[in-house]
């Protein structure tokens, strides 16, 4: 089964989601260089505290609780240390751009808390190579909507059709390292202008991922505000999504070529129309 994260700073939500099964808690406190990157976008933009960590770490006893912190900086020092000392399990480092980078978060972290590399960059994936030598390296996620900004492509998912992903993904199980990508919403759902999430799950299964973040799509707290209503959504999504797992983690590899090539299609379709 994917391991499953949500974004939210809502104890009541986190409560929710880890009830139903959520793996990790997902504080976001990035918000360096986040506006000049994604300028006039649909996307999310989190702007989390210590003090959100600290008010999650008090509800949160079956969900790891992650945060992913600012790039690094002048200030990195402080800020892991503060996050660290607020309860994280987890430390996500984003927009890294050389091993450089990465060598000084691991020298600062020092192994007391789990780490996750977000790669979100094409020199990211340029020096993919040297950071994968690193022996600190234990978990990677693939950051598609950064990713496919620093590649000039219309529709984040296209990175699952150019060859980008795959790529990503032979070097990531050719080392062992455990690795996700991207976000998911609810089996089932017929949205027009979204990849479904049964295809999305799918590429999972076939590049042989191990976590996936469920998406505003999935249960979207910012429109939604009835606890009842997203205990429901939480309930009866995970267990629709973890029936499809279900229902394709023994399938045959021509089973995942052909869901593949449908996923091409739906891509296409989509980009035809951006």
């Amino acid at each position: 089964m994917l391991k499953l994260f949500y974004i939210t700073n809502n104890p009541d939500v986190a409560k929710i989601a880890q009830a139903a099964g959520v793996d990790r808690i997902f504080v976001d406190m990035e918000y360096i260089g986040k506006d000049e990157r994604q300028p006039n976008m649909d996307t999310v933009k989190n702007h989390h505290t210590v003090e959100d960590i600290i008010n999650l770490r008090k509800v949160l006893d079956k969900s790891e609780l992650m945060v992913r912190i600012n790039p690094i900086n002048e200030n990195s020092g402080d800020e892991i240390e503060s996050v660290i000392h607020a309860g994280a399990d987890i430390i996500m480092l984003p927009m890294w751009k050389c091993v450089d980078e990465v060598k000084q978060f691991y020298q600062i972290v020092n192994g007391r808390v789990k780490t996750v590399l977000l790669l979100e960059t094409d020199d990211a994936v340029n020096c993919i190579d040297e950071v994968l030598d690193l022996k600190d390296v234990e978990e990677i996620h693939i950051g598609l909507n950064d990713l496919h900004l620093s590649q000039g492509k219309k529709f984040l998912f296209e990175l699952l059709t150019d060859g980008t992903v795959d790529y990503l993904a032979d070097k990531f199980n050719s080392k062992d390292i455990t690795f996700g990508f991207g976000g998911v919403g609810r089996v089932f759902q017929d949205i027009p202008t979204n990849l479904p999430a049964e295809n999305i799950i799918a590429e999972h299964y076939r590049l042989g991922s191990s976590m996936v973040i469920l998406s505003r799509a999935f249960c979207n707290t910012s429109k939604i505000k009835d606890l009842s209503e997203i205990k429901k959504i939480f309930e009866e999504g995970l267990m629709q999504n973890r029936s499809y797992e279900k229902e394709i983690e023994n399938k045959d590899a021509s089973f995942f070529e052909m869901k593949h090539k449908e996923t091409e299609r739906i891509i296409q379709q989509i980009v035809s129309k951006i």
